[in-house]
């Protein structure tokens, strides 16, 4: 891929999910998306940015999260890069088993899948890169 269209790099402390959201409402709007599509990725990139603040960079406000974003043949491609070692999507429990039902966290993946044309992982030894694709 060539350089993003737009781009933002954060600190890792969740006081900057806002930061992100006005970032995505802002790159949303102007790429003329429809409010469903925006709700939906809304929802993702905060998820994603917050998977890599809290278990990538496991909250640590020297390490940066960096967020890049594509737009090639009507594909949205945004990729949300922290510097942790990663982690096996496969073992991240069901959250809509019944045990897991009543549970404060681990619907961030679901959610993602449920949202987004795409969800795939690229693993470096400088982070993880958590890849989110919408046809637009």
């Amino acid at each position: 891929m060539t350089e993003p269209q737009y781009y933002l790099e954060i600190e890792s402390t969740p006081n900057n999910l806002i930061t992100v959201e006005e970032f995505v409402n802002y790159f949303s709007v102007e790429l003329g998306l429809d409010q469903e599509k925006i709700n939906g990725l809304l929802l993702s990139v905060t998820e994603a940015t917050t998977n890599a603040i809290i278990h990538g960079n496991k909250n640590n406000k020297l390490k940066l999260v960096r967020i890049s974003v594509y737009v090639e043949n009507s594909t949205l491609t945004i990729k949300i890069k922290d510097e942790g070692k990663g982690f096996d999507p496969k073992i991240v429990p069901d959250p809509t088993d019944p045990e897991n039902l009543l549970k404060d966290s681990g619907r961030g993946l679901y959610l993602m899948r449920i949202y987004m044309d795409g969800l795939s992982y690229n693993y470096t030894p400088e982070g993880t890169e958590t890849i989110l694709t919408l046809k637009i």
